[in-house]
């Protein structure tokens, strides 16, 4: 359906696109990789299930890549003016997901990081479905970062349970 109204694109500005949206997720991760667990996360106690701490940024490296080939196909499709409101939410949910690491590992807030992981959760689920009005294809390939933020609610929710909504800083 969309296909129909596909931009023409050269193949530079179909490097240019990609390259964008590769930037735009990189500066999500950054939210993460400037955010480290440390100290404060060790010591808490951890949901059953947790997996091991190496585990995190091999997931969320193949998540990244999905998401960029996700928004990148979409994108070829509609291009950005035309499809901004099938854009808009990737995009929000971009600024959701970089969010939560900073208020879970620098604000040592699980509670308002759970706020954000429900918000980011439902921006997940829009986007999968207006970019499978677009093409199916790339809203699959976000299944399995709505399944892996899923779990992380779990985590999170783990957390709040077991050391309180924000655990204070071990002394």
């Amino acid at each position: 359906m969309a296909a129909a109204f596909a931009p023409k694109m050269t193949p530079k500005q179909d490097k240019v696109g990609l390259a964008g949206w590769t930037l735009l997720v990189v500066v999500t991760a950054m939210g993460g990789i400037l955010s480290p667990p440390g100290d404060w996360y060790a010591g808490l106690v951890k949901a059953p299930l947790t997996p091991p701490d190496w585990l995190f940024p091999v997931a969320w490296t193949l998540l990244y890549i999905t998401m960029i080939a996700a928004a990148w196909q979409v994108w070829r499709r509609i291009g950005l003016l035309a499809g901004l409101s099938t854009l808009l939410p990737f995009i929000a949910q971009l600024g959701a997901n970089g969010l939560w690491s900073v208020l879970f590992f620098q604000w040592h807030r699980p509670d308002l990081a759970l706020v954000d992981l429900v918000v980011l959760w439902a921006l997940i689920g829009l986007t999968i479905l207006r970019f499978g009005r677009v093409h199916p294809p790339a809203a699959w390939l976000l299944v399995p970062y709505w399944l892996w933020v899923t779990y992380a609610g779990y985590l999170n929710i783990g957390v709040i349970v077991l050391n309180g909504p924000a655990p204070p800083l071990s002394s």
